[in-house]
């Protein structure tokens, strides 16, 4: 799919001739440096080193001191609590990091829904299971903000009600200790925290007012770290610290159920958040994709290496079928628009089958976009209703389009890029048809084309300082390792470098290249790996020009450590 170039207007001269002065780094590094609006030296050193010092007062979000004086109260009284949440990453790290802790002080079960039984959100049967137990403290993670009813009925039970949740709240707010930064009237400085960060700072909260050992809180951040990078929230403020110090955790103590995770995915240590996003995250989720989340928290909890090399193993077992599944659903999907007569005079694309697994609709989803650029919806079908996963293009809020159509559906949820739903078969295709007016109404021209932001148009002697060879790692790498956590709003820089040409190239399973970049300004030559572009092969062919983006990777071979371009799009020159 052609993609549309996007190249960072340029800093300001006179601030990044500053910033080489002052830093004594090169000219390529202090402009990425001021596009990320880091120009003093406060804000560089908080950004290279953020530290635990900088986060937010917990009691700054609305209703936190209610919330953190009842969860005192239940430890105190050995009440009985039922920690509840969602069955994806998000929702399952949640629990095992709020479980975790309130097991120690008081009883605590935890429950996570059948996602083809019960579905999203806080369930009826959940409920029952907390009635069964004798619950007195309901706290719900990663969702609850839009459970009006349900947790009416759990109230009309004698139970209290916590919600830790980061969607955006309905019209109206249920009857509970409603913890989200994105409600109305919340002053909580950062709005962006995912559900586990949301029910990490109710912790921070508990360990304050109880006065424990903070160092125990803080070993908590490895699974919000995991939760930041699954649920694709901007990792900036207040998330890129948690991120930063949760990674640090994870590579350098990681707890005996993600080690084990990423030895049976064949990596190693230390990982990156976009490591994490595709090692640990797909086979955390894979449990509740297939089977039950409830599996990946006793990955999470468990103390034990033979548990803990037994359930990932397990794990593991979902993930394949689910890239099976994927593949076969994926393919079912382009067939059914390829069959599709009106599908290219609209702009979005929603469609359904019986028997797809509700588990992979989501991933379906946003197969579908890297194919045909459109907001998606992907829905399964059981017994005259369906349900199904939305996705996402460029900056349309997709929450919002469904939102305009809420009364043709029986619930939703979600945020600006993602979203699920439920709706009657029979309301299918008015569905469709007003969901694509709402698409056709907001989403702009430019918008129908995937955008590839660049930092910076560069030669390849940009990347090396004087006297540092074109075979080794450059400082500029080293330094670019260090702005790590990357993921939305602090992308990992992407570069672009315009008429070069293929010294070599072969094509790698027959749909990767491989190819031997030459940049004839400066005589350098870059080794590049170019994923799923065997189809750009012809741009490539001896002789022709081409501009390639890319990013800095390293490669290893023959003990020799040399830097690589990632390639993100080749066009013709």
């Amino acid at each position: 799919m052609q993609k549309r170039w996007f190249i960072k207007t340029p800093p300001e001269t006179n601030v990044t001739n500053q910033l080489q002065f002052d830093l004594k780094i090169s000219a390529l590094l202090a402009s990425l440096l001021a596009q990320r609006q880091l120009t003093t030296q406060d804000e560089i050193r908080s950004y290279f080193n953020p530290s635990l010092e900088s986060l937010h007062n917990p009691f700054l979000m609305l209703n936190m001191e209610k919330a953190c004086t009842r969860l005192c109260e239940a430890i105190e009284n050995n009440q009985r609590v039922l920690v509840y949440g969602d069955y994806d990453v998000d929702g399952t790290t949640s629990v095992a990091m709020m479980f975790g802790v309130l097991s120690k002080f008081t009883e605590t079960h935890y429950y996570i829904p059948d996602r083809y039984e019960e579905g999203y959100g806080l369930s009826v049967k959940g409920i029952d299971f907390a009635k069964e137990k004798n619950i007195d403290l309901l706290i719900t993670l990663d969702c609850g903000i839009k459970e009006v009813d349900n947790i009416a009925y759990a109230r009309s039970l004698g139970m209290d009600v916590i919600v830790c949740d980061h969607h955006t709240p309905g019209k109206e707010i249920p009857d509970a200790i409603v913890l989200d930064p994105k409600q109305e009237n919340c002053e909580y400085p950062y709005k962006e925290l995912c559900g586990c960060g949301v029910g990490w700072k109710l912790l921070q909260a508990l360990f304050e007012q109880m006065q424990w050992d903070k160092n125990e809180l803080f070993d908590l951040l490895d699974l919000v770290a995991v939760a930041i990078g699954a649920d694709i929230v901007p990792v900036t403020g207040e998330n890129r610290v948690l991120a930063k110090i949760g990674l640090e955790k994870l590579n350098f103590k990681p707890r005996i159920g993600i080690k084990q995770l990423v030895e049976v995915a064949g990596r190693t240590f230390p990982l990156s958040l976009t490591s994490v996003v595709f090692t640990v995250a797909p086979r955390i989720n894979a449990a509740g994709r297939l089977k039950s989340g409830s599996r990946s928290v006793e990955l999470l909890l468990s103390s034990g290496l033979e548990t803990a090399k037994f359930i990932s193993n397990e794990i593991d077992s979902y993930n394949s079928e689910r890239r099976e599944l994927d593949k076969q659903m994926t393919e079912e999907a382009l067939e059914l628009i390829e069959l599709d007569l009106e599908f290219h005079e609209r702009k979005s694309t929603v469609l359904y089958k019986e028997g797809w697994s509700k588990g992979v609709v989501g991933i379906v989803a946003s197969r579908l976009i890297e194919r045909h650029y459109r907001p998606t919806i992907v829905l399964t079908e059981h017994n005259g209703v369906l349900t199904g996963s939305a996705r996402s293009v460029g900056d349309f809020n997709i929450y919002e389009a469904i939102n305009e159509c809420g009364h043709l559906l029986k619930q939703f949820g979600g945020h600006h890029h993602a979203a699920g739903l439920t709706l009657e078969t029979a309301n299918f295709e008015q569905f469709r048809h007003e969901f694509d007016l709402i698409v056709k109404s907001k989403i702009a021209l430019e918008d129908q084309t995937e955008e590839l932001i660049i930092d910076c148009e560069v030669n390849f002697a940009d990347f090396f300082l004087s006297g540092e060879s074109v075979y080794q790692i450059p400082r500029i790498y080293k330094m670019q390792d260090q702005m790590e956590p990357f993921g939305p709003l602090n992308q990992q820089p992407v570069f672009c470098v315009r008429s070069v040409y293929a010294k070599s190239y072969r094509v790698l399973k027959d749909v990767h290249l491989k190819i031997e970049i030459l940049d004839p300004k400066n005589d350098i030559t870059l080794s590049a790996i170019a994923f799923n572009m065997a189809d750009k092969e012809h741009l490539v062919a001896p002789g022709c020009a081409f501009d390639v983006a890319f990013t800095l990777e390293s490669n290893t071979w023959n003990d020799r450590t040399t830097l690589q371009l990632m390639v993100k799009d080749i066009r013709e020159s």
